[in-house]
């Protein structure tokens, strides 16, 4: 690896929820002992190996092709061996990250994923650098999409390396046939078990792969169908309901308030027949 690099950048003001403010590269051979940064980090370590101790996940070995995430204010050690690591690392923050920890794709109890495509998050990392080199406006929202696709990345191919390890079904096949489903009632025990799994791995798995859990995700594609009843048939709002598999037409109807900020019938008078 060439000699080390770092960008630091102040966000712009445009920035909006997710905003990348450093990058580098180097290889690199000496601790990093009880640190805290303000805002996240992401370090890759391409070749090498050594540790990372938290106090929300403890000690943990690594072997390069890996990540690991870093959490803000939160003391943090690591080390490569003796003969060092070639790592990428940058700095982000932001109130997209709220988001991302809540959906589990960056978890501070499990912060390391081992990689099995590094050339496509090298690829990523190299981007983002680039784009906080060019320090525009439009080179630190790329910087943000950059960022963005390495947090996807690692997190399917964290997926991908449990589904291996583990020989689990295809999430993408089991969130499909909840869809095809959704419109009838969900025991999500009897489902898990259906798919190998139990209720608790069933709703982590699923909710990393699409942002909300089972139910939620029933919920959402149900009032998706509604809102197409609603805009392209004279069905009754309690036909409707039940049609979604919901037999209370009041439930139905705030429910979908909740969600569209608008009745089933202001929905129905907006979008009619587009």
């Amino acid at each position: 690896m060439r000699d080390a690099e770092a960008i630091y950048r102040t966000p712009l003001g445009a920035a909006g929820g997710l905003a990348v403010t450093g990058s580098g590269r180097q290889h690199a051979r000496h601790a990093v002992t009880d640190r805290k940064l303000p805002s996240f980090a992401v370090v890759l370590v391409e070749r090498g190996q050594g540790w990372l101790e938290t106090a929300a996940s403890g000690r943990l070995s690594l072997t390069g092709p890996a990540l690991f995430w870093l959490f803000p204010n939160r003391a943090h050690s690591y080390a490569p061996d003796q003969g060092g690591w070639d790592e990428r690392w940058a700095l982000f923050e932001g109130s997209f990250t709220r988001d991302l920890v809540r959906l589990r794709m960056i978890a501070e109890r499990h912060p390391v994923v081992a990689l099995h495509r590094l050339d496509e998050v090298a690829r990523l990392f190299g981007t983002l650098h680039a784009d906080l080199l060019d320090d525009t406006h439009l080179g630190q929202a790329s910087a943000a999409l950059m960022l963005h696709r390495i947090v996807i990345s690692a997190a399917r191919q964290a997926i991908g390396v449990a589904d291996q390890r583990r020989e689990r079904p295809d999430m993408a096949g089991i969130v499909e046939t909840l869809r095809r489903r959704a419109m009838q009632p969900l025991d999500l025990s009897a489902f898990a078990a259906e798919h190998g799994m139990s209720p608790a791995t069933l709703r982590r798995r699923f909710t990393l792969e699409t942002g909300l859990p089972p139910k939620a995700f029933q919920l959402r594609a149900r009032m998706d169908h509604a809102k197409q009843l609603l805009a392209t048939t004279d069905e009754k709002i309690e036909t409707v309901a039940a049609m979604i598999g919901l037999d209370d037409p009041f439930y139905f109807s705030r429910a979908f308030h909740e969600r569209e900020g608008c009745s089933p019938r202001e929905f129905r008078a907006r979008y009619r027949r587009m």
